[in-house]
């Protein structure tokens, strides 16, 4: 029987219901995958934590910020690198997050700038 292994991912999208704007990060250069890429916070589901833990921990750890999740946005695949591939894929869960001070966001070293921008 073949080893299975679960790795969950989730990420976090951070709202400004104030401006109606949201927040992206450029992945910093030194990054091995996506590098100088836009995204929101992403990251993985440690061993023992709950898809809910997780986003407020990553957030902690990308954006130096506490966050209220507003509602859930999704479920969907990420993956580390080139899909498909079963070494690479994670299950996740997007969360739309604010926060009560946006602008005491403060970036860690996985990301070199933020923008706070329209859907459009």
């Amino acid at each position: 029987m073949p080893v299975g292994r679960f790795l969950g991912g989730i990420a976090a999208v951070l709202w400004r219901p104030d401006q109606d704007r949201y927040l992206i990060l450029r992945r910093s250069a030194q990054k091995d995958f996506g590098a100088g890429n836009w995204e929101t916070v992403t990251g993985r589901v440690d061993q023992g934590e709950g898809y809910i833990e997780a986003v407020h921990r990553e957030v902690r750890e990308e954006l130096g910020v506490e966050v209220t999740i507003a509602f859930v946005i999704g479920v969907t695949h990420f993956y580390r690198g080139d899909p498909p591939s079963d070494e690479n894929e994670l299950i996740g869960a997007v969360f739309c997050c604010t926060t009560p001070n946006p602008d005491a966001v403060i970036l860690s070293q996985e990301h070199d700038a933020h923008r706070w921008v329209t859907a459009a």
